[in-house]
């Protein structure tokens, strides 16, 4: 289940989108939901796979490059160049393994700030692909956890929202010139 939409893997010097990093306003607005599907949606999935490769990405959400829509493009073997990416438009999680793992993550839109975050080990989630059909897919490892990260961006949260050890994170996000009080910490 994969995407019909692909693009060159290659790093482009100017890509077609602006990635919005942490204290960005644009990265807490709730996405919303997409109601057409179109040549013009096909369109941004290209430019947001061009973008994504450009930054050494694994996935990415609309809000990032600052487009309010429910849509992710995530490819977890970016380096493989006969796998194709996944397009996820408006994905809900449909189950959640009660298993959560702890993985060291980063984000796009947040560079160079890395740190554990505890997610569920495997889910459920259902979406419509690029040419608007139902899907469904089960997820588990890595990919789940690119999934739940990029569907936290369109509800306006950050990995960094789920990190626990508060003063591991003002270090980091100091470290590399983010203010930590753009953090919104998630209530578990």
């Amino acid at each position: 289940m994969t995407a019909t939409t692909t693009v060159s893997k290659r790093k482009l010097k100017q890509p077609p989108l602006t990635i919005h990093t942490l204290g960005d306003k644009v990265l807490r607005q709730p996405a919303k939901r997409v109601t057409q599907i179109n040549d013009e949606l096909r369109q941004l999935v290209r430019q947001m796979l061009q973008t994504m490769y450009s930054a050494d990405g694994i996935g990415l959400a609309a809000p990032q490059v600052g487009v309010n829509k429910r849509l992710i493009v995530i490819d977890t073997e970016y380096d493989n160049p006969k796998s194709a990416p996944l397009v996820l438009i408006n994905p809900e999680i449909r189950k959640r393994s009660a298993t959560e793992i702890v993985i060291q993550e980063g984000c796009l839109s947040i560079p160079d700030v890395f740190i554990d975050v505890k997610r569920s080990e495997s889910i459920t989630v259902a979406f419509k692909d690029e040419r608007g059909r139902p899907r469904q897919l089960e997820a588990k490892g890595l990919l789940a956890r690119v999934i739940l990260h990029e569907m936290d961006h369109l509800e306006g949260v950050l990995f960094v929202d789920h990190v626990e050890n508060e003063l591991l994170l003002h270090n980091e996000l100091k470290q590399h010139g983010f203010d930590s009080r753009d953090v919104q910490p998630v209530i578990r």
